[in-house]
């Protein structure tokens, strides 16, 4: 199995439905434990898929956002922390090869990595700064001294720490009065992951807390330096991709169970009646709304120029406004039909009750997303 070796959208999402099986039988263990999912992860890497959003000319597969959360659901159908987790790595390898921000060779480097088996992520938030879309300076400093860079800082929700081998990490550059990424090896001396997820939500993603203890790397490691002004990112639309899915594998388990279970009272299964095709109604509705909405903006982001890219973050706020919400509706939904087995530690529905909530949390957040559409109006 090698994502790269087929070429179709149909072809790809055949191979991941295989692949998903897996992760599917492994979700509620992973979840309970709160352990990491070190197979699936491996499994993506395997089959190539972690190779997909890096450009063709570096031996990658380039390609489109579309086809990214069209990928990223259906692994999201079986396990939504795995979805979530590499999602972050395919997203902002996307991301850097559109906006080509880096340095050419440092990029390039990064790209054969990758192409290697490398997986990248970027480490952003801190606990005094909270999300970075608030616009908080970070609180790690970065220092140059004898011809490099020295690293001092803690770093909060370093989505799949356990397995990155490159760390992005923000710093505060004071000589600069300025914000820098640098490109951190998981194995730098004085980087530490510390176990901190103690998160009821996507309990599997290894969102541990990362500490900088004099972290040393060469000047090059610098790959960009921020401005103040935030263009749009269509990468994060991976995010809403992620909840998209657990929605519809809620969907899928309250059709299970309904029509099976017939009560005593009943001489026919309950999806029969019809306040439960009710709700079975209103879950594919807002299930159908999020996914034309997701892919119809995903498909104008590849569409769209460069100045057009920059007028759409609007959209793509409000894609992972509506689908994020509409999850925890559609949750919601498939709960009232299981009733209060929906809430047994065995039933899979719990979970994605807890799952889906983590959405409102990431970023854009819902309040910001709302201002900027009254902008635009």
């Amino acid at each position: 199995m090698d994502f790269l070796k087929v070429q179709t959208l149909g072809d790809r999402l055949e191979l991941m439905t295989l692949i998903n099986s897996s992760f599917y039988e492994r979700a509620a263990a992973n979840d309970m434990q709160g352990r990491f999912p070190y197979e699936n992860i491996e499994e993506l890497k395997g089959a190539g898929y972690t190779k997909l959003t890096v450009p063709k000319e570096y031996g990658g597969g380039g390609i489109s956002l579309y086809e990214l959360v069209r990928l990223q659901e259906e692994i999201a159908i079986a396990d939504g922390s795995t979805a979530l987790s590499i999602g972050w790595h395919m997203g902002l390898m996307m991301h850097l090869s559109e906006t080509r921000t880096w340095d050419p060779q440092l990029f390039e480097r990064m790209c054969k990595a990758v192409v290697n088996g490398a997986l990248i992520n970027t480490c952003v938030t801190e606990e005094q700064t909270g999300s970075p879309t608030r616009g908080g300076m970070p609180t790690t400093i970065a220092e140059r001294k004898n011809g490099g860079w020295v690293l001092n800082g803690r770093k909060t929700f370093a989505t799949m720490s356990p397995v990155l081998d490159y760390f992005i990490v923000t710093a505060t550059i004071p000589e600069k009065g300025e914000v820098g990424s640098f490109v951190v090896p998981s194995n730098a001396a004085g980087l530490s992951v510390v176990e901190t997820w103690d998160s009821i939500s996507l309990r599997a993603t290894g969102s541990h807390d990362v500490l900088l203890e004099n972290v040393k790397v060469p000047l090059e490691a610098l790959a960009e330096l921020h401005t103040n002004k935030k263009e749009p990112a269509g990468y994060l639309l991976h995010i809403p991709a992620c909840y998209l899915g657990i929605a519809e594998q809620a969907k899928r388990e309250a059709v299970h169970f309904a029509t099976w279970y017939t009560p005593n009272s009943l001489n026919h299964p309950i999806a029969e009646l019809p306040v439960i095709r009710q709700k079975f109604g209103e879950m594919e509705l807002k299930i159908m709304q999020s996914r034309h909405f997701l892919y119809s903006v995903a498909k104008m982001w590849d569409e769209a120029g460069k100045e057009k890219r920059k007028q759409m973050g609007p959209e793509l706020g409000a894609v992972k406004l509506t689908v994020t919400n509409n999850a925890i509706e559609v949750v919601d939904l498939a709960m009232r039909v299981v009733g209060s087995r929906s809430l047994s530690a065995e039933s899979p529905l719990q979970r994605y009750y807890r799952d889906v909530r983590a959405g409102l949390h990431n970023p854009p957040m819902d309040d910001a997303v709302i201002m900027q559409l009254a902008e635009r109006a």
